[in-house]
């Protein structure tokens, strides 16, 4: 018996055909190092196209695996301190406690959430406390043979009442998935679907409705496809006439390019169009 994914994470092979590897709007470098004791170093910068404003963060990672034990902390441009602490199988087999915390100086703004990840055959349960907004999070996914069932649940220990619930269920096979879900107190719908039609193409697609304002459906297909051991593109369109692409290249080892580009086709006179591109290096 397997574990099943995490409630954020039903469809997610359908939502990484349609969101993953298309870097429009900006220019993104990432460089990823790893120390011989095991510490990670992580950079990662983004210019945006539109405003030209440039944001980054430098991360530090150590992880003792041995005794599930891992420490991350961050810094980034906007002078956000950011550090995790994690726990895996120590207090519980199948447990990962993890300690989140933020600090802004400039206006003194603080934040800490922890989370609880349990994890066992059919189960998959994560419990998120927000200490300064007095927020709790709960979601669990039931799995058995393809099957998924789901619940989520937001409650305002502040205000004593529930404030968010959200469901899902799916099913997932080798070679394809589908998944329902129902959001933000059952006001808005989403249908998904992932079928990898052979070795190299994969294909997917989603509809999404909310009861509240038109009442449209809004539609959204795309497909992958691996020219190479190195290679591959993308492509997907939606309802409104909007056609994203994508070449993901790897380079040498560690060292991969993305480009991606959004079009609008409805506006094709207009600058509505978005390009963007991707550096990762990673030894």
């Amino acid at each position: 018996m397997s574990v099943p994914v995490a409630f954020n994470d039903v469809g997610k092979p359908a939502k990484d055909i349609l969101t993953k590897d298309y870097p429009v709007g900006g220019v993104k470098l990432e460089v990823k190092t790893t120390a011989p004791n095991g510490v990670t170093f992580k950079v990662n910068g983004q210019r945006d196209n539109k405003t030209g404003i440039i944001v980054g963060d430098l991360e530090t990672k150590y992880t003792d695996r041995k005794n599930g034990l891992a420490f991350t902390e961050a810094w980034t441009t906007s002078n956000h301190l950011n550090g995790k602490i994690e726990l895996e199988n120590n207090l519980a087999k199948g447990l990962k406690v993890e300690l989140l915390t933020s600090l802004l100086p400039s206006v003194n703004e603080k934040a800490a959430k922890v989370n609880a990840i349990y994890k066992q055959p059919n189960i998959h349960t994560v419990a998120t406390l927000d200490f300064f907004k007095t927020h709790l999070n709960v979601n669990t996914v039931f799995g058995r043979d393809g099957f998924l069932v789901g619940g989520e649940v937001a409650y305002s220990i502040k205000d004593a009442k529930v404030s968010r619930y959200n469901a899902t269920v799916g099913f997932s096979a080798r070679d394809y998935a589908v998944a329902i879900h129902a959001l933000n107190n059952l006001d808005q719908y989403a249908a998904s679907y992932y079928h990898r039609v052979s070795e190299n193409l994969e294909a997917s697609g989603k509809a999404s409705w909310t009861n509240k304002g038109v009442n449209a459906v809004a539609l959204e297909v795309g497909a992958k496809l691996h020219l190479d051991p190195t290679a591959f593109v993308k492509g997907k369109i939606t309802n409104l006439g909007v056609v994203g692409v994508s070449y993901t290249q790897l380079l040498r080892p560690g060292v991969k390019v993305n480009i991606g580009a959004a079009v609008d086709t409805s506006r094709l006179n207009e600058n509505a169009h978005r390009l963007g591109l991707a550096l990762t290096f990673e030894n």
